[in-house]
């Protein structure tokens, strides 16, 4: 690959993986969807209704852009397709350094890393009255493992201090969400190239085996549908409350059972859904829909729920705790610090509770002078 043709791939890539370029994507994605619920679609609505809602000009252009079939048309679908090759260029672009983050965590807080952080705290350690490096440690080790972390020695330069972190799967929250949105994204294209919709109406006691789609093709249904009636519930006000069909299925010429087909309770039968659309005098009208992607949907859906608890609940907690010595008192004293990926206002009042705990723990100590004895648990190289 050339000089010129590996930097025109190059800027390809960053054009594609920018936050900005997916931004802008998923805003015309839902622009555009709520365009196919503002303009009526075909073949949920009906030709007599599409023709009284627009004139014939307008109509024609509606149907030229296929903007009365939105989640079918080519350029709906090219959409998702774009944006999600925007997602999965963003997700790579940033694995690489979030994985290092996840595989080497920075566990040993540096003088100009602790100089910079916020929350933090200094409390004055006292050696004459039996408070060393060891048992200082000792003491917040407690106070942390009492809070449910799992703190570890690390060593650095000859320095010691504690790390602990809680949640640290959170930070791969946002891999979660892109991947929800990816299914949801498949699944309607999948819809949208290999799925159907059309409209059926039938008289009692007839029987169909195709159904007529939006574009005026025929489909045929694999097995025939007979209307056995159908019935309406009305409120004491007169007012519509449910429409029925009762319909018995057909296959191989015997019956292969039958099936009351209300609203908002679909027939589904060989991957064909049957929906009660409109009942009038033409006879009972049914939606009648092939979804292949509809499952790929209802698990992204799942998927994104799993990653937004991760998201809004789960918070990636840091926390270093450093005896440092004055350069120039040559006073000891035992610096805290911690950090959070989200919610850092919500994170400092807990931060000084948990302060407060180590200064509790470093009152105890110094009452009871515990340095006799003490262990040295494994310190670990921090990398």
């Amino acid at each position: 690959m050339g000089t010129g043709t590996y930097a025109f791939v190059r800027k390809i890539w960053r054009i594609a993986a920018a936050i900005e370029t997916g931004v802008v994507l998923l805003m015309l994605v839902v622009i555009l969807s709520a365009l196919g619920t503002i303009v009526l679609q075909r073949p949920a609505t009906r030709p007599d209704e599409m023709e009284r809602s627009y004139s014939p000009f307008v109509l024609r252009i509606l149907d030229l852009t296929r903007l009365t079939d939105v989640y079918h048309s080519w350029w709906f679908l090219g959409l998702l397709l774009l944006v999600s090759i925007c997602i999965v260029a963003a997700s790579l672009d940033r694995l690489p350094s979030r994985w290092r983050y996840l595989a080497r965590p920075y566990k040993y807080p540096e003088e100009g890393f602790r100089r910079t952080l916020h929350p933090q705290r200094t409390v004055e350690l006292a050696p004459e009255a039996g408070v060393s490096e060891q048992t200082a440690m000792a003491a917040a080790e407690r106070a942390l493992t009492a809070r449910g972390y799992r703190p570890q020695r690390v060593a650095q330069a000859g320095q010691t201090g504690l790390f602990a972190e809680r949640n640290r799967l959170s930070q791969l929250a946002v891999y979660v969400v892109h991947l929800s949105l990816l299914l949801i994204f498949l699944g309607t294209m999948v819809d949208g190239l290999l799925g159907w919709r059309g409209i059926l109406t039938l008289h009692p006691g007839e029987t169909a085996s195709a159904v007529r789609l939006g574009d005026g093709a025929w489909r045929d249904l694999g097995f025939m549908l007979r209307s056995e009636g159908a019935g309406q519930e009305h409120y004491p006000d007169g007012t519509l409350k449910q429409v029925w069909t009762n319909v018995t299925l057909i296959e191989d010429g015997r019956a292969a059972g039958q099936s009351r087909i209300l609203i908002n309770a679909p027939l589904v039968y060989r991957h064909v859904r049957i929906y009660q659309s409109h009942a009038g005098a033409n006879g009972e009208e049914l939606e009648v829909a092939h979804q292949p992607g509809l499952w790929i949907v209802w698990i992204g859906v799942v998927v994104m729920g799993i990653g937004l608890l991760f998201v809004f609940y789960l918070v990636h907690v840091r926390m270093w705790v450093v005896p440092v010595r004055c350069a120039k008192t040559g006073k000891l004293s035992l610096w805290m610090g911690g950090s959070v990926n989200r919610h850092r206002d919500g994170f400092e009042p807990r931060f000084n509770e948990l302060a407060r705990s180590i200064e509790e723990e470093l009152k105890c100590t110094t009452a009871t002078a515990p340095d006799k004895g003490v262990s040295t648990p494994e310190i670990r190289q921090a990398e």
